[in-house]
C-alpha cells in the first residue's frame, strides 16, 4: 500500500490510533494535517513523524467541538497539499473518564454538562468535520471519509450514555447518510468500530472470543486496507473489529 502525494486529515493526531494512522500513512509516502488540542503533545509528534524523512506532517491546533476550528484545519490542508484524500475522525472518548468525573455518581446526577462535552466531541465533532471536509471531496471529486465506531455503540453503557449514543449515531445514521451522498462525487464513507483495543491498560479486561484486546495497529490496517486500492469497493458499512465481542453471548 503507497500513499503517495495523497492528502490525510486526522482528528485526535496527537495520541493512541490517530497518531498510529498519521505516522502509518507518512511511512506510506502521504502527507497528513495532524489536528488536536493538546498542542505540545502535537508539535512533539509532528516533529518525530517529519524525522522519518517520508511523508509530510503538519500540525494544527483544533478544537472538534467548534466548526470554526474545522474549518480551519480543512482550510490548512487544502492550502498545504492541495486535496484532502483522506479524512480520518480518531478524537474522542467517554466523558466521564476523560472529564474524571466521581464514579459514584449515577446518570441522573451526572452534569448535564458532561453528557453535552461527549456528544459534542464523539457524534459532532465527526458530523463537524465531514461537513467541512465534504466541501473539499466535493469540488475535487474524490476521497474517503472514515468515521470510527466502538463496540459500546452495539452494546450500551448504562452510565456513560453519551458514548453509546454518540458512536451508534456515527456507526449508522452518519455514515450510511454521507455514503449516500458522496456517491455521485465518488466520495466513500466508511466506519471502522473496534472493540478493545491497547490504547489503555485497562482494555485488556475486556473480553472477546479471541481472548485478548486488539493491538492499535491492528485497527489501523485495516484502515489503511480500506483507504488503499484494494479496497475500493467497501462503502457505507460499518465494520466491527472487535476479536469477536460482538458475537459472544454475555449474560444480564
Amino acid at each position: 500500500m503507497e500513499f503517495n502525494g495523497k492528502c490525510a486529515v486526522v482528528s485526535g493526531a496527537a495520541s493512541g490510533m490517530g497518531l498510529v494512522f498519521s505516522e502509518n500513512f507518512a511511512r506510506l509516502g502521504g502527507n497528513v494535517l495532524m489536528c488536536d488540542v493538546n498542542s505540545e503533545a502535537l508539535e512533539k509528534e509532528v516533529k518525530r513523524i517529519n524525522s522519518l524523512g517520508k511523508g509530510i506532517a503538519e500540525g494544527c491546533l483544533c478544537d472538534v467541538r467548534e466548526y470554526s476550528s474545522v474549518c480551519a484545519a480543512r482550510n490548512k490542508a487544502v492550502e498545504k497539499f492541495g486535496s484532502i484524500d483522506i479524512l480520518t475522525n480518531f478524537a474522542g472518548g467517554t466523558a466521564v473518564r476523560m472529564l474524571g468525573v466521581d464514579g459514584s455518581l449515577e446518570f441522573p446526577d451526572i452534569p448535564i454538562d458532561v453528557y453535552d462535552w461527549g456528544i459534542d466531541v464523539n457524534l459532532k465533532g465527526q458530523f463537524y468535520f465531514a461537513h467541512a471536509c465534504m466541501k473539499q471531496m466535493r469540488e475535487q471529486k474524490s476521497g474517503l471519509i472514515v468515521n470510527i465506531g466502538s463496540i459500546t455503540g452495539m452494546e450500551g453503557d448504562g452510565r456513560g450514555m453519551d458514548y453509546p449514543t454518540a458512536k451508534s449515531g456515527v456507526m449508522f445514521g452518519l455514515t450510511k447518510s454521507l455514503a449516500q451522498y458522496g456517491a455521485k462525487y465518488n466520495v466513500r464513507c466508511v466506519c471502522v468500530s473496534p472493540g478493545p483495543v491497547l490504547t489503555r491498560a485497562a482494555m485488556a479486561n475486556m473480553k472477546t472470543l479471541l481472548g485478548r484486546a486488539a493491538e492499535p495497529q491492528e485497527i489501523i490496517d485495516l484502515i489503511l486496507f480500506i483507504a488503499s486500492e484494494k479496497g475500493q469497493f467497501i462503502n457505507g458499512e460499518n465494520i466491527m473489529i472487535d476479536g469477536g465481542r460482538n458475537a459472544a453471548g454475555r449474560s444480564c
